[in-house]
């Protein structure tokens, strides 16, 4: 086990921390500019916890219920592909697990909500996001089943307009003929910085019963330092759209600040929030969140060491990574990436790695946009060739069932 001052001394051994003078040029999140080579690096983990916060449906306990130790999580693991759910999809990103198995995933160029049929992979058009704005980074996005969904049947995304980035929520009755089975939105949150990158995106109700958004900087840098912005944050939402009750600044969504992009968040059986974070030209990051956290950016790029800053409890070359989506399976975080087209899986243990990350799937499948844990254990891992970034195959793009072992 890697204890916190052994990675600390890691962190400071095998790499200086990128400040401000980075490139200022626009490099895109996915990676065009230049990119030091090197290795993962752990850097010192983030205290924090969402008191009083149970552990996420369908996540292990931490402790058995004899009261023993729960054994610590494997410093490796294999995965194999079991299947193919579904193929040809177009610029898949946001993707929604159904209660009785099948899935919702939202084209973030088309703004169409397709269902893919879980025995077979069959697809059905649920219907086209009105509003939806495609372009660079944004468009429909991400997606999330509200926990009351078997009597409510309502659907949160979140999408890009020409002006802004909004959470919206419609209903979905399937008894509707295709294309027409999602109801009129309902605009929950306006105003989200907008911009042709740094659009964040993904949205996920924690174990709190809020919604919580990961949004990025719109490649205004200044945003993510400017507590009155929602650009550049982590935020934290009522289901209608409410700042939450108990965020750390009274009357605003704002959750954590000093994000680049967030497009990744999940949480562990503990009810510890982890983010994924897109770096600039050095450094990304995974991130255990705290209410009221400042993570950084701009000032700083990776490890800072500074106490007004949280450091990010691991971090990768930008090459090897560009995480979008992450979730928690198996005693690890598993995160999704983009430029660096292969599966991350960080065992933890609790706030801390337990070993080195493993890489898994390296180039096999190109850019990897999200990944879901699934209820009976095995994860979902949707690919992003077709987004204009990516060199398409046959079949693209598609959900992949992984199992774990």
């Amino acid at each position: 086990m890697l204890r916190r001052s052994a990675v600390a001394v890691l962190a400071l051994l095998l790499g200086p921390v990128a400040a401000v003078g980075c490139s200022s040029a626009a490099t895109p999140d996915h990676g065009t500019g230049p990119t030091p080579t090197g290795t993962l690096v752990f850097s010192p983990a983030a205290t924090a916890t969402t008191p009083g916060a149970p552990a996420p449906a369908g996540t292990a306990p931490a402790t058995p219920s004899d009261g023993t130790p729960a054994a610590a999580p494997s410093a490796t693991a294999a995965v194999a592909v079991r299947a193919t759910v579904a193929q040809d999809l177009d610029a898949p990103w946001g993707l929604a697990v159904l209660p009785e198995g099948d899935l919702l995933v939202a084209e973030r160029d088309s703004g169409r909500i397709v269902r893919v049929a879980a025995p077979d992979g069959a697809k059905t058009e649920a219907g086209t996001v009105p509003g939806v704005e495609s372009g660079g980074e944004g468009g429909l996005l991400g997606l999330a089943l509200s926990p009351g969904f078997a009597t409510d049947h309502l659907v949160y995304a979140y999408l890009s307009t020409a002006s802004d980035n909004r959470v919206v929520r419609f209903d979905y009755d399937p008894a509707r003929p295709a294309g027409g089975q999602l109801g009129s939105p309902t605009f929950l949150l306006e105003g989200i910085p907008h911009g042709s990158r740094h659009n964040g995106g993904r949205i996920a109700f924690g174990p709190d019963g809020m919604l919580y958004a990961g949004t990025g900087d719109a490649g205004d840098t200044a945003l993510a330092q400017d507590r009155a912005s929602l650009g550049g944050k982590v935020l934290r939402l009522t289901p209608d759209g409410a700042p939450a009750p108990g965020n750390p600044f009274p009357g605003s969504p704002v959750w954590s600040t000093g994000h680049r992009n967030v497009q990744g968040l999940t949480w562990d059986p503990q009810g510890r929030l982890w983010a994924s974070e897109f770096g600039q030209d050095t450094w990304d990051e995974l991130n255990l969140i705290r209410p009221g956290g400042n993570y950084g950016w701009p000032t700083v790029e990776g490890v800072g060491g500074r106490p007004e800053f949280v450091d990010p409890v691991a971090r990768w070359r930008t090459s090897e990574a560009s995480p979008s989506g992450i979730a928690y399976a198996d005693g690890a975080v598993w995160l999704a990436a983009l430029r660096g087209e292969r599966l991350w899986r960080v065992p933890l243990d609790g706030e801390e790695p337990a070993a080195q990350p493993q890489e898994f799937l390296s180039g096999a499948y190109g850019r990897l946009r999200t990944v879901v844990a699934d209820r009976d254990g095995t994860l979902l891992l949707v690919t992003n060739n077709t987004d204009g970034r990516g060199d398409p195959r046959a079949g693209d793009d598609r959900v992949l069932r992984l199992t774990v072992s």
